[in-house]
């Protein structure tokens, strides 16, 4: 028996994201959305000019700092999927050459709140998902090449897996957070 691993991996982002994480999302509000459950989250903040910045810094903690929801979803909206897609599939005009963690490939604001949170999020998903839906089977296997940086050698079927388990891992924790800011009255 055969396995088309493209047609596997690509349909267990499909059902994480149709059964898991956007029913989760429903009616989340501005508040949830930039709730600091603890001192020192990590959120989106305003910088000097005013737009919005996520907090972070290279090297990262350890242990790493809770985040908010809007910290989470934000990561998975643009970091995770949103410059991946854009790197790999376009648009990116002028910036052909720039790879996977090329943050020029994300010129839109940060949202501010939930309701623009969750468009960007299901923007970057049916980007993310559509074009990797129309990859051949070849190009599943292909290497990433080199706007995959480090991750060159890599094949886009092990970078799909690599966004499936980010975006399950980052998913669940945004319902997490969702849970206890219910649970906190």
């Amino acid at each position: 028996m055969s396995v088309n691993w493209r047609e596997a991996v690509l349909g267990q982002l499909e059902f994480y994201w149709d059964f898991h994480l956007r029913p989760r999302l429903e009616g989340l509000t501005d508040e949830e959305y930039l709730w600091e459950p603890v001192d020192g989250c990590w959120t989106l903040r305003p910088d000097e000019s005013g737009a919005l910045v996520m907090d972070e810094a290279d090297p990262a903690p350890v242990p790493p700092p809770v985040t908010t929801i809007a910290w989470r979803m934000i990561h998975v909206a643009r970091d995770v999927l949103g410059i991946r897609a854009r790197a790999y599939f376009g648009p990116h005009e002028g910036l052909e050459d720039a790879g996977m963690f090329d943050r020029r490939l994300w010129p839109e604001p940060l949202p501010a709140t939930a309701g623009e949170a969750i468009a960007t999020l299901e923007r970057s998903y049916r980007h993310w998902h559509g074009a990797v839906a129309a990859l051949s089977d070849e190009a599943f296997e292909a290497p990433l090449g080199p706007k995959g940086g480090p991750f060159a050698k890599d094949s886009m079927g092990a970078l799909l897996l690599h966004l499936n388990r980010e975006t399950m891992a980052h998913g669940a924790e945004i319902c997490l957070l969702r849970d206890l800011y219910r649970a906190r009255f």
